[in-house]
């Protein structure tokens, strides 16, 4: 029986390269999430979404995947992975595997066949077209920077990869493909995973030729026969990641009668301190208005019409605090802010290692350490363009990948608890920001995330309440009302470290708090980041 699990549930994505290391060699295992399941059960969450542990050769840090019946050494091994899903288990957390199906690494046997010999079958599991070196098939450009198409001399034919030229794309046209793609979803179903989380899957359904590459037109016929094929039988949960999801899109993945996903990432929320028509190197100032406004909007058209993912940080994100709140002074508050703000809205929250304890950016001064490929490639395109260094390290400072990579902060032992050897990328602020520390202070900001976790299970408001939002006079004081049945609940937050104005009125008459980020009354006034709910009379 298909229950919706997934609905009450807080799912928590783990990156396991900076996770938790139990071999001293620097790298986060699963040996190591083994040891900190006891933490997470702790917090309340119901699942983990598990960056790629698969055999890679890290171009792109696991998501560059060259077998995916295999755990790269790294991470440990097949046995420790059935441990990790058993062990799991006893505590109710249920493992979701990182999926990706848009490409797979150069190194794949597949694609090494198709180089090898191209009358072998693995030949059209990619996309090629016949050329010559001078002139590609077309202008499409790789996410990564650079042409989506690399010429192979020996076969006189280019090959088609949206991200780097070590990730090849498959050719979703191919039937038999797909067959060996569901096939491979199918053991690790069986193998007791709670759900899928599928990299760019919008760009399965690509159309090169015809320059399409999101929401191609047999995008949503191939989802649908992938989850006849695989999960559909299952009580799973399937997040697909879309970057170019509207509302009326996401309805489609996600209207459980189309049999497609569960809910989709959707990231117009995180697009919105870029400057418009630019990339995402290109900052402007946040708008808090415009920011609840695109809240809303998801809120109003996916009610009863699909489901929404709640989520402020991933592994390609910058640190919320950091980028949105306030690192230094307000870090605790604004912290408490953003969670208040996110965890009373309908959908499913996803947390980013080290959020609930309140992790914050780690800024860098030379390109020498930045470890991410899409940050390094950028560095070279921009400086090549006239970009001056200072610029572009901001932009790297502001919203560089490796901000969510560097390691989690377990104590404030010299590598955090995180290792015995030299961590991959170097440990941030640990001396004040790390679980040890929050775990002994009833105020941090981890026991605001496990009381908002526990209100989603004992809540049905706040997962089947109507969402209104309220118009308010101040610029940064946002706020919005959840109705089921009888109940309403008033949620309001200051996005901002000055005070602001909100009028609580007569029709509003407080019945208890539920939550607070301030031990104060409530009142019409309200401090830097403050941010409560209430239910009302």
């Amino acid at each position: 029986m298909k229950t919706n699990w997934w609905k009450k549930a807080t799912i928590y994505q783990i990156y396991p390269r900076s996770f938790q290391d139990t071999n001293a060699d620097g790298i986060g295992d699963i040996k190591g999430i083994i040891q900190r399941l006891d933490y997470l059960a702790l917090l309340g969450i119901e699942a983990i979404w598990l960056s790629p542990v698969y055999q890679s050769p890290n171009e792109d840090n696991g998501y560059d995947i060259s077998d995916y019946e295999a755990i790269g050494s790294e991470y440990g091994t097949m046995e420790d992975m059935d441990k990790l899903i058993a062990e799991a288990q006893k505590r109710n957390i249920k493992i979701i595997m990182d999926l990706v199906v848009n490409h797979t690494s150069s190194e794949h046997p597949w694609f090494q066949s198709a180089l090898q010999n191209p009358a072998s079958e693995y030949h059209d599991f990619y996309i090629w077209r016949k050329g010559n070196e001078s002139e590609k098939p077309n202008e499409l450009q790789s996410n990564f920077g650079g042409s989506a198409w690399t010429f192979v001399p020996t076969l006189g034919e280019y090959y088609f990869h949206l991200h780097a030229k070590e990730q090849p794309d498959l050719n979703w046209e191919n039937p038999v493909m797909r067959q060996e793609i569901y096939r491979m979803m199918n053991y690790w179903i069986e193998k007791g995973v709670g759900g899928f989380r599928l990299d760019v899957i919008d760009l399965i359904g690509k159309e090169p030729d015809q320059l399409i590459t999101k929401n191609g037109p047999k995008l949503h016929e191939l989802l649908q026969e992938m989850n006849r094929n695989t999960f559909g039988d299952y009580d799973l949960v399937t997040v697909g990641e879309t970057w170019g999801a509207t509302p009326e899109i996401a309805q489609l993945y996600s209207d459980e009668s189309r049999e497609e996903l569960s809910m989709v990432f959707q990231f117009e929320h995180i697009n919105l301190d870029k400057q418009t028509g630019k990339r995402k190197w290109d900052i402007k100032k946040l708008d808090p208005k415009e920011l609840h406004q695109v809240f809303s909007k998801w809120q109003t058209e996916l009610a009863g019409k699909g489901w929404n993912s709640l989520f402020w940080n991933n592994h390609d994100l910058p640190r919320i605090i950091s980028r949105w709140g306030d690192d230094q002074k307000y870090r605790v508050i604004s912290g408490k802010m953003l969670a208040i703000y996110l965890y009373f809205l309908q959908g499913t929250p996803y947390i980013y290692q080290g959020e609930e304890i309140g992790m914050i950016n780690y800024p860098i001064k030379t390109i020498d350490e930045v470890d991410d490929i899409e940050s390094r490639r950028m560095y070279d395109e921009r400086i090549n363009s006239g970009y001056t260094e200072e610029v572009i390290i901001a932009s790297i400072n502001a919203k560089g990948r490796d901000n969510a990579r560097h390691p989690m902060q377990w104590d404030n032992s010299e590598q955090a608890g995180f290792t015995k050897g030299l961590p991959w990328l170097p440990v941030g602020n640990s001396n004040e920001i790390n679980v040890e520390a929050a775990l002994n202070d009833p105020n941090s900001l981890f026991y605001t995330y496990q009381k908002l976790i526990q209100l989603r299970k004992e809540m049905p408001i706040i997962i089947e309440g109507i969402f209104e939002s309220i118009p308010t006079a101040d610029a940064t004081v946002l706020a919005y009302i959840r109705e089921y049945q009888s109940e309403r609940v008033l949620v309001v937050v200051n996005f901002s470290d000055q005070p602001a104005h909100f009028a609580l009125g007569r029709t509003r008459v407080l019945k208890e708090t539920i939550i607070h980020n301030y031990e104060k009354e409530i009142t019409d006034e309200l401090l830097a980041y403050e941010a409560y709910a209430v239910s009302l009379k």
